[in-house]
């Protein structure tokens, strides 16, 4: 295992643990998530639907997603570590509760019970193959980048490609107050690659199959 790698597992051992302790306190729940996701609908619940900060780009697929990523995602917002000013402010009015209870309903919204995704995902070209073995990123994401290692860690096959090349970006971006993701693990893996590169792993995952999905939601409720 090369020194890289060998980081980026320490720091996975590491990272994990307050998480955990944090996800035990709080029980989400689905029905009161339900009557809590009025300021989440109006951008994820719309398909198409593109954001236009830090660029254009499609905002991103969350029902399907693990309810343990939206948590940690939420409060990576509302201590700053991602600076999406409208992500932010829209993570300040939630307590921990409603966090964990918007997360318990997107991670079942839109589920369809027994359908069962591949255990390896589509061959890879070459050359994206050889950058996604340099990131190791199956051994956080899953064989079929649809079940993490950790339940802080997202699903991310077959989200928007050209969401996940602005994230992947955003890790590499530093000393700026309304973009980046400050995150040990990805901030180190993320710097290994070019913007080209980034983008050919984004649009590889974005296409594979996956439980994410964009299920249409009425503004009016």
């Amino acid at each position: 295992m090369n020194k890289l790698l060998t980081t980026v597992f320490a720091l996975a051992v590491t990272s994990v643990t307050p998480f955990a302790a944090h996800a035990q306190g709080v029980k989400g729940d689905v029905k009161a998530g339900e009557s809590k996701i009025a300021m989440c609908i109006g951008c994820h619940g719309i398909k198409g639907y593109q954001a236009s900060f830090p660029e254009v780009y499609k905002v991103p697929k969350i029902s399907g997603q693990s309810a343990g990523y939206i948590v940690s995602a939420l409060n990576a917002y509302k201590k700053g570590e991602r600076k999406h000013p409208t992500m932010r402010g829209i993570a300040d009015t939630m307590t921990e509760q409603d966090i964990a209870d918007v997360a318990a309903y997107y991670a079942v919204h839109g589920k369809v019970e027994g359908q069962e995704l591949p255990a390896k995902p589509a061959e890879a070209p070459a050359k994206v193959a050889e950058l996604i073995k340099k990131g190791a990123c199956v051994s956080c994401h899953g064989d079929n980048f649809a079940k993490p290692i950790d339940p802080s860690y997202p699903k991310i096959a077959g989200q928007h490609p050209d969401y996940l090349f602005v994230a992947l970006k955003a890790y590499k971006t530093e000393n700026n107050a309304n973009v980046g993701r400050a995150n040990g693990i990805m901030g180190g893996i993320s710097k290994q690659y070019s913007n080209a590169e980034l983008k050919a792993i984004a649009n590889y995952i974005g296409g594979l199959d996956g439980d994410l999905k964009i299920v249409p939601q009425s503004r009016f409720r």
